[in-house]
């Protein structure tokens, strides 16, 4: 198992200076394995709510966790929406004896839908699977193809890899949304999911997947939204000078996991990659992803994320690439409106292309994205 030294640091960081701290992302991208490190399974300061026993404590929760102290785990914490009035009043007693760790699958909108809002007491950080920092970079292409989903990423062959990705979009779909609340049916879904796989690393349009799945336009969003609320998917809004029109334009869609892409896609192995329509595609999601994660970590300078992304054909009105005519995307932090910050100039939404040299990013002019290192990705 690799070390996740980065996050441990960045979750204890996070715990000294707040009450709460809500670690969320997707299932099996190894939230329980790092809260295992910070506290004892065998704790009785940890509590996972798929354990029966766990279960069993918490039927009077202000009973089981009012005597806790030091760091306190709740894993699995979208199960039980009831224990939020409860842990808010645990975190405004003073002294405070104990800070909660909880863990969650679902995301931030999706707990306050049915719970109390613990705001201005939690700190929310969002996980998701290896970054390349963590796998190295002699890894990169066993990133691209697998993904970073743990399981999927370490699996010791290509077919064992594809065996997990297969059994957690199954499991997704038929266990976890109707336990969550979500009465989307699976099959549904799955072909929207599918379908979404084609128009990954492309401007949104509605009205083609509504037809095509014979649902209104209005369903074809909520089923995009939802899976951007449960981490699957990332919606990055284009840039504009006017905030309103940044809010309604189309946003461009990308899978947030590259191997669950090369699921739908069909993608086996780095050569059906190459030969796949999607190559260019795939790449750009992929590097802008680890941009993404990149630019939403603290500065060393302000202590601060770097700011929201989003993506623009041009930036002051130079075209990506000195082609005054390329329709290229741009990702660039919305603070800036220098094309010299500008973060990422890939192909085009077609995918034709990807650069040369695969883990160098693309350039705008002569910008460089800031993810990019001696000869690599980072994040």
């Amino acid at each position: 198992m690799l070390k996740r030294e980065n996050l441990i640091r960045e979750v204890r960081s996070a715990l000294r200076r707040s009450r709460a701290v809500a670690l969320i992302g997707p299932r099996q991208c190894g939230k329980t394995t790092l809260a295992r490190q910070l506290v004892s399974a065998e704790s009785p300061n940890y509590l996972d709510l798929e354990d029966p026993s766990s279960i069993a404590r918490l039927d009077e929760p202000m009973t089981a966790l009012r005597g806790l102290k030091g760091l306190v785990v709740i894993d699995e914490v979208q199960r039980r929406p009831d224990l939020f009035p409860v842990l808010r009043v645990l975190l405004d007693r003073k002294p405070l004896f104990a800070r909660f760790l909880i863990l969650g699958r679902a995301s931030t909108e999706l707990l306050r839908q049915s719970s109390e809002s613990l705001a201005g007491r939690i700190e929310t950080i969002s996980m998701s699977g290896f970054s390349m920092s963590e796998v190295g970079l002699g890894a990169h292409a066993r990133h691209w193809l697998r993904g970073g989903f743990p399981p999927s990423f370490l699996a010791r062959t290509e077919a064992d890899s594809i065996a997990w990705r297969k059994s957690f979009i199954q499991t997704f779909l038929e266990r976890d949304l109707p336990q969550w609340g979500i009465g989307t049916p699976s099959a549904a879904l799955l072909r929207f999911w599918t379908m979404l796989a084609h128009y990954h690393g492309q401007t949104w349009k509605a009205a083609e997947p509504a037809r095509s799945l014979g649902v209104s336009e209005p369903t074809v969003r909520r089923y995009l939204d939802l899976l951007t609320g449960l981490f699957m998917v990332r919606q990055l809004p284009p840039w504009h000078e006017n905030l309103q029109k940044r809010q309604v334009k189309a946003p461009k869609v990308y899978f947030r996991d590259s191997g669950l892409l090369h699921q739908f896609l069909g993608i086996a192995d780095m050569r059906a990659l190459r030969e796949h329509p999607r190559y260019g595609a795939s790449w750009e999601g992929f590097a802008s992803s680890r941009c993404c994660r990149r630019m939403a970590k603290p500065t060393r300078i302000s202590g601060r994320p770097s700011g929201e992304l989003s993506w623009t054909s041009s930036s002051c009105g130079a075209a990506s690439d000195g082609d005054s005519s390329s329709s290229a995307p741009t990702l660039q932090p919305r603070r800036s409106r220098c094309a010299s910050r500008s973060m990422i100039s890939g192909s085009t939404t077609s995918g034709s292309s990807i650069p040369g040299r695969p883990l160098i990013p693309w350039t705008s002019g002569s910008a460089r994205c800031p993810c990019a290192t001696s000869g690599g990705l980072t994040s």
